[in-house]
């Protein structure tokens, strides 16, 4: 049983949307404007069959695999659009919570394109082993041979996921191949196998140096290594823990870091003592620490001494104090955050809201925050405006081409003084 449906928006997932009697029904790869033919798939959600009135910004997509591979979303709309979308995304997040800020155009910060993917390697229909990535919002796998939006430097990734996963095949376990392009070659980390027999680890160490792998861990334990998997951040050079967690893509990392460089650095007030909180292996702290004395926590133990040691090694930078702790459960409070002028902070896309509120009732002068989540973003905005700081300056940035994903670096200024 089919419907037809004309979309009149697009909503935060990409999705075109139909508002209708009943309430809005989602079509994904749908434009607005568009009339299209519809199937059932759950009450407020079809699937595309057939656009029968296309709209004049649909364009062709990049990849074959669009459209059933889950990875992109917006393959079909054209540029300006698209940029358009995209940086609406973040101003309606901001005025859903009442805030009218100023945001700046998009940054394009593809560049040459993701540094790190997911291979899910499963079992699919006649017990067949599928390597790619996830359908969209379905438990299986879309096979894949190429992705366009995969930076040369992930080149050959791909032929060896599907290499690791036929070589685990007989465990009968789903895996996930985390891959992140460094500097020495490709970093794989390998979940969901279970424990490796002597012969599996044996096949996997000729794969790595068939593959030219610099490092193949198994849930971060190691398995072979050809050489360090190192990556360049600022004047460091720091080796990546397993399955570490990076930027999606070098150009943007450089953007993300030169508009945090430019907020903490301007010339009127440049910082001095800085906190770089969910700082991560330092791609923020490491670039900071050229000019300003630097405390940097994150929970993740491994990425932590991973920055300390890129520290140690690296001559030329004032003093960083790295730390693990859990921001969540126990977020830096007004009397620690006393001694520092700036805060920089750039939480997972849960967003940092008890951080948000000890910033709020602190006298930090500049806070520097940076999202991959206009929402989240927007509530914490909203606790560090009610608690007197002045949201000044808000800039989208585009390094998930493609995606409903937006990242953002914006700057908070303390205009009240707190009792």
């Amino acid at each position: 049983m089919t419907e037809r449906l004309v979309i009149d928006r697009l909503g935060h997932r990409g999705d075109g949307v139909a508002d209708t009697p009943a309430g809005p029904i989602y079509v994904p790869y749908t434009l607005p404007g568009e009339t299209v033919e519809v199937a059932p798939w759950n009450p407020d959600r079809r699937h595309l069959i057939q656009v029968e009135v296309a709209s004049p910004d649909r364009i062709a997509p990049i990849c074959p695999h669009f459209g059933t591979c889950g990875g992109c979303a917006m393959q079909h709309l054209a540029t300006a659009r698209y940029r358009a979308w995209k940086r609406g995304l973040v101003v309606e997040a901001l005025a859903q919570v009442g805030l009218d800020a100023v945001v700046d155009e998009l940054i394009d910060a593809h560049g040459e394109g993701r540094r790190r993917a997911v291979f899910h390697a499963r079992r699919g229909s006649n017990d067949v082993l599928e390597v790619g990535f996830a359908a969209l919002r379905a438990h299986r796998v879309v096979a894949i041979d190429r992705c366009p939006i995969l930076a040369p430097a992930l080149g050959g990734a791909i032929e060896a996921a599907w290499a690791i996963a036929e070589a685990l095949a007989g465990a009968g376990k789903p895996l996930d191949i985390q891959t992140t392009a460094s500097d020495a070659g490709l970093d794989v980390d390998v979940r969901g196998s279970g424990p490796l027999t002597a012969a599996r680890i044996g096949a996997l160490a000729q794969i790595a140096d068939r593959h030219r792998i610099a490092r193949l861990t198994r849930h971060g334990e190691f398995v072979a290594q050809r050489a360090p998997p190192t990556v360049s951040i600022g004047r460091a050079r720091l080796v990546l823990p397993p399955g570490a967690f990076l930027q999606a893509t070098a150009a943007g990392e450089a953007a993300l870091a030169q508009l945090v460089e430019t907020h903490c650095q301007d010339a009127k007030t440049p910082a001095k003592t800085i906190a770089d909180l969910f700082c991560g292996i330092g791609p923020f702290a490491l670039r900071l620490a050229q000019r300003a004395r630097m405390t940097a926590l994150d929970s993740d133990a491994d990425a932590i001494a991973a920055l300390a040691r890129a520290v140690a090694g690296t001559q030329g930078l004032k003093p960083v104090d790295a730390q693990v702790r859990d921001l969540f459960r126990r977020p830096l409070l007004p009397v620690e955050l006393k001694r520092f002028d700036t805060v920089v902070f750039d939480p997972p896309r849960q967003g940092a809201e008890a951080q948000a509120r000890a910033l709020a009732t602190s006298q930090v002068p500049r806070l520097v925050a940076v999202s991959c989540n206009a929402a989240t973003f927007a509530r914490d905005a909203r606790i560090l405006v009610d608690g007197g700081y002045r949201l000044t300056q808000v800039t989208p940035v585009d390094q998930f081409l493609y995606s409903a994903h937006v990242e953002l670096v914006a700057r908070f200024d303390r205009t009240k003084r707190q009792s």
